[in-house]
């Protein structure tokens, strides 16, 4: 049996680290379990964080995904002290902690996912079902209604953009969309809402920045505000971020839910 208290202090004890962007591995662990739950399809079933399929091709060969490699080795360790815990609850109740860890709140979650070490064809999902942050709102609703998620959701959930940075060897897009990658809050929203985007003049792909130059938004961050559904909710949340907290900890819980399989109840 796993010890999830032991394996939590765990998670937070690797959380630090002043080799990673801004001193912390949190946002790459959120940025993990995101990618490990977000390939579901309610169609058919398929995709989903249960089986920790990133490892397997096509899925690890996915752009979107690239650079996650680092944060699977970073809990691989783990893995090895927690012997019994599957890579694929290991992942999400990483992103879980992590999340908390930096001021967010606590999303439900439960344990009960399998590894697949040699899966079918079938049971790997395809490339291209996570966002390209090149598109617009028609496209985000595509990859987000695939999953059983609304618009609130949606809105919600790219609030995790208020962790982190983009990475020119990974995306091609680069800098932090907020001045505090490493701690979860509505900044994200709130600079979204209230500052002057432009297009950023550079060679790379298209991408916005601020009048300070320092912080940018992907395409998709501004159809947030440019689509007529989507942008009263971020001004919501921008003025509320309690409200933000509350949606985001359900919708979050409902991601990492998708497409788990358990042959028994949850513990």
């Amino acid at each position: 049996m796993t010890d999830w208290f032991a394996l939590e202090q765990d998670i937070k004890g690797i959380l630090k680290n002043p080799q990673w962007d801004n001193g912390s591995v949190g946002p790459v662990l959120v940025r993990l379990a995101w990618h490990a739950s977000g390939t579901y399809s309610k169609k058919d079933g398929s995709g989903g964080s249960d089986g920790a399929t990133m490892r397997h091709a096509p899925e690890s060969t996915d752009a979107a995904n690239a650079g996650l490699e680092k944060a699977r080795a970073l809990l691989e360790p783990l893995k090895k002290k927690h012997s019994s815990v599957s890579r694929a609850d290991l992942w999400t109740f990483a992103g879980v902690v992590a999340i908390e860890s930096m001021g967010g709140p606590r999303a439900p979650w439960f344990p009960g996912r399998t590894d697949k070490e040699k899966p079918k064809t079938t049971e790997v999902p395809p490339n291209g079902r996570l966002p390209d942050a090149a598109q617009g709102a028609s496209h985000i609703r595509d990859i987000f209604y695939r999953m059983g998620f609304n618009d609130r959701d949606i809105v919600a959930l790219s609030g995790a953009h208020t962790l982190g940075r983009c990475h020119a060897d990974r995306s091609g897009y680069v800098g932090p969309w907020t001045n505090t990658p490493t701690r979860f809050s509505n900044q994200y929203f709130k600079l979204l809402a209230k500052e002057k985007w432009t297009k950023k003049k550079w060679s790379g792909p298209e991408q916005y920045e601020d009048p300070s130059g320092e912080l940018m938004m992907l395409p998709t961050d501004m159809a947030l505000i440019w689509d007529a559904k989507f942008k009263p909710i971020v001004e919501e949340y921008a003025e509320d971020k309690e409200l933000f907290f509350k949606d985001f900890s359900a919708a979050f819980g409902k991601l990492l839910e998708l497409g788990v399989k358990r042959s028994a109840a949850k513990l």
